[in-house]
Order: C-alpha cells, then sequence, then structure tokens
C-alpha cells in the first residue's frame, strides 16, 4: 500500500473490496499500466473480513473458503500486479475535463485534500445496509436496534456480543448468517420475522443456518412495534395482509433485548448521482452497457454499487470484465455502440447489462419478482432456457452467445420468466 498516490493515472477504482479489487486486475491485465484503488477502509478487502464464514469461492475458485481467505487472494494478486492502492482516502467528487480527462477528487486523513487525473474510472463502492428508518418500524427508540452487517462486524471482529436474547426482521442473507452466529456463541435467537411471504436469503442459507439450528422463520410477518426505554425489551409482531399491512388482531409480544434488521442493502450511489450518471430505478445502480459503461464515457461500474448480488464470486466476475473494459478505453480501444436495448418482461425485475451489442458473448444477471416453478426463460424469439424455480431472492445467470444476436433483426430485445409448458420436462 501507498503512503501517497501519483498524480496520473490510467484506471481508477473508487471502492477497495471485492469488486474494486477485481477491476483493477481487470484493467491490469488489459494492458493498462498504472492503475489505483482508492479505499475509504483502513486496509483493502470490505465487509469479507468480517465474514468468518466459509461458502466464498465455490463458483471462482471451486474450493471452499471463508470471507477473509477469499479476501487475501485477491488482496496478494493487487500486490502481484503492482496496482497502487491507497486506504483511508474518501473520493468527495469527480469531474470530467473537456478533453475527456477525469480528475478524481480525493480526502486523505494524513495527507488532506488532492486531485488524481485519470483516462477512465471504475465505480466500486459496494453498498450500505437499510436501518430503522428507511421502514419507520413504530415504537420508542432504544438501544438495541441495529442492522445486522453492523452486528456482524462487533462480533467478528470487535469481538463483543449485541445482545442475549435476538429477534430479526428481515431475513436476507447477512441475517440469516448472524442467526448462527449468535446461537453458536451462546445467544438465543427467538425468530426471524419476514413481511414477504418467501425467504428474500439463499436457500442454502435458510437450511444451514434456520432449520439446522432450529430457529423459526416467520413469513408474511412483520415488527409492528418496539418496546422499551433504554433497551429494548420486547417487540410486537403481526401477520400481514396482502398489502403488506399487520393485522393488529393476529399481533402477539416477543420478549428480547435486540432487534437486528436484515431488511435489503442500498447501492452507495452518491458520487455516480453527483456526476449526473442515468440511474435504473430499479437496482439502486447506473445504467450500463455490454461493456459495463455508464452513461458518462470513460466511467465504468460493477458489484453492489450496479446491482446487489447473491454471491462475492459473481462480483469477482462482473468486476474484471469492467476492468478489462476501463483498461482498454485508457488504451484508446472505443468499441462499437450497443444496438440492442434488454427490457424486463412478464416477471421480470431486473435485468444487467442494459444494452447488448453482437460482437460478444455476454453474461445476463437478472431477477424475478415472484416464485414459479417450473418455468423457462424466454430471450425475445432467439433462445428459451428451462429452470425448474426462480425466487426473487436467487440471481438468475445465464450467456447469450453472439451467434444468436447475429440473427436478431430490432433494436428491443425482450426477457420473460413464463411457467412450464405443460407435457415438457425441464432441468
Amino acid at each position: 500500500m501507498l503512503d501517497r498516490m501519483e498524480g496520473k493515472y490510467d484506471v481508477v477504482v473508487v471502492g477497495g473490496g471485492p469488486a474494486g479489487m477485481g477491476a483493477a486486475l481487470g484493467a491490469r491485465d488489459s494492458g493498462a499500466e498504472r492503475v489505483l484503488i482508492l479505499d475509504r477502509e483502513p486496509e483493502a478487502g470490505g465487509i469479507l473480513w468480517q465474514c468468518i464464514h466459509s461458502g466464498f469461492g465455490l463458483h471462482y475458485f471451486r474450493e471452499e473458503l471463508t470471507g477473509p481467505e477469499y479476501a487475501e487472494r485477491f488482496f496478494e494478486k493487487v500486490i502481484d500486479y503492482e496496482v497502487d492502492l491507497v486506504t483511508n482516502s474518501y473520493v468527495s467528487g469527480i469531474s470530467v475535463d473537456s478533453d475527456g480527462t477525469k480528475s478524481v477528487r480525493v480526502m486523505n486523513e494524513e495527507h488532506g485534500m488532492d486531485t488524481v487525473n485519470t483516462k477512465s474510472v471504475v465505480l466500486s463502492m459496494g453498498c450500505r445496509e437499510r436501518t430503522r428508518g428507511s421502514i419507520r418500524i413504530p415504537g420508542t427508540r432504544p438501544s438495541g436496534v441495529l442492522p445486522a452487517g453492523l452486528a456482524q462486524k462487533i462480533v467478528n471482529l470487535k469481538g463483543y456480543l449485541p445482545g442475549k436474547r435476538i429477534a430479526i426482521l428481515g431475513s436476507g442473507d447477512i441475517g440469516l448468517i448472524m442467526a448462527r452466529r449468535l446461537t453458536l456463541e451462546g445467544c438465543k435467537v427467538a425468530g426471524v420475522f419476514e413481511i414477504m411471504p418467501y425467504s428474500n436469503g439463499l436457500t442454502r442459507n435458510v437450511v444451514q443456518c434456520l432449520e439446522d439450528f432450529g430457529i423459526p422463520l416467520h413469513l408474511s410477518t412483520t415488527v409492528a412495534y418496539i418496546h422499551g426505554l433504554d433497551r429494548v425489551e420486547k417487540i410486537t409482531v403481526a401477520p400481514v395482509s396482502k398489502d403488506l399491512k399487520p393485522d393488529m388482531s393476529r399481533a402477539w409480544d416477543v420478549k428480547c433485548d435486540t432487534l437486528l434488521l436484515s431488511i435489503g442493502l442500498i447501492p452507495e450511489n452518491e458520487l455516480s448521482l453527483s456526476l449526473g450518471i442515468q440511474m435504473d430505478v430499479v437496482t439502486g445502480g447506473p445504467r450500463v452497457s455490454s461493456t459495463l459503461e455508464t452513461s458518462m464515457p470513460g466511467v465504468f461500474a460493477s458489484g453492489n454499487v450496479l446491482h446487489v448480488h447473491d454471491l462475492v464470486d459473481f462480483v469477482t466476475r462482473e468486476s474484471l470484465l469492467a476492468g478489462q473494459f476501463a483498461g482498454e478505453w485508457a488504451q484508446g480501444v472505443r468499441r462499437p455502440a450497443d444496438n440492442i436495448r434488454l427490457v424486463p418482461g412478464d416477471n421480470v425485475r431486473y435485468c444487467v447489462p442494459h444494452s447488448l451489442s453482437p460482437e460478444r458473448e455476454h453474461t445476463i444477471y437478472m431477477r424475478c419478482k415472484e416464485a414459479m416453478m417450473p418455468c423457462r426463460i424466454r430471450v425475445g424469439n432467439l433462445m428459451e432456457r428451462k429452470l425448474r424455480f426462480v425466487v426473487p431472492a436467487e440471481m438468475i445467470i445465464f450467456k447469450i452467445k453472439p451467434d444468436l444476436l447475429d440473427k436478431f433483426h430490432g433494436d428491443t430485445l425482450r426477457i420473460d420468466i413464463l411457467p412450464a409448458e405443460k407435457g415438457k420436462r425441464h432441468d
């Protein structure tokens, strides 16, 4: 790691988590010589350092790793690739000169304000957790109400327990993992309460973190009130109707001293918005082309700042690609503009990227709106893929080959998730 950065770079990556490190490596692989990672934390790696459980790397490395082990492998590559890395640094803004040069304003605790010029930028700022204020839970405002990811940091990195009797609102993966983690530490997890009729975490986490430990999961149920003066004493939970309003006639109280919130993640896109980049209102991230370039030429995006991923392995693959194209841009390579717009159809919440080009193979990331089984994905009139099931919590990933796009005549390609055709076998 550097104490101070140079004044000019080919590629600057904002964020040193798994997406940022992957983007930097992708840029170097493409031939970019001067690559810089800026990270506001004391060390690169992002949230991986606090994720001491296993399950990382199964797709990318074909072996099971903990979060720190996964981070360490990429951190070592960053050093081997001679990528400049400056931590404890906050990017306060980016401006674009008339010749396309990007000026990145950086605030460092030791050196104060500084500016770095670069040819291309990769936005990899990650995401943050939704808080109580995001959903406005009624009740008093005692201590003991905190996001599940913060609780994970307190337990795994600081060595403290947030409480002894825990309730969890929301069934995101961090909440499910913390239910298991706190149980192993001797805490009593009273239950996980999810407002939707399905879990918002991976199926494997529901099984391994809740069912294996006898922790109840209450679907279509929410926290209707928080009780307590100095500390949480209990919560009132209630089933919800189809319009997600609590039915207080069937409510009951759950004693607890801590309420963890696992209610979703928000991409960190204040910097993107300040640049005037076009955003996707569904993902909360930038709209990107097939090269993962935003509407600002020479500015690319990858990882959870683009759309929230299930697995870090997928973040890595996406960020390597973003870094590759950012590196090519820095070297003067300009690929033809995409000529096919990709749009979500029936039961498709979103799809990334937002446009395609027939010149190369594309990996499509998408999520469904509602669970369906069995089903099929239909990509215009080009292809169909059969699936046993889809659920909103698990990302759907598939590839479209250029030979298929060569056959497409039009400027808009729609993706639908449809019920299976009767009498046909599915994968």
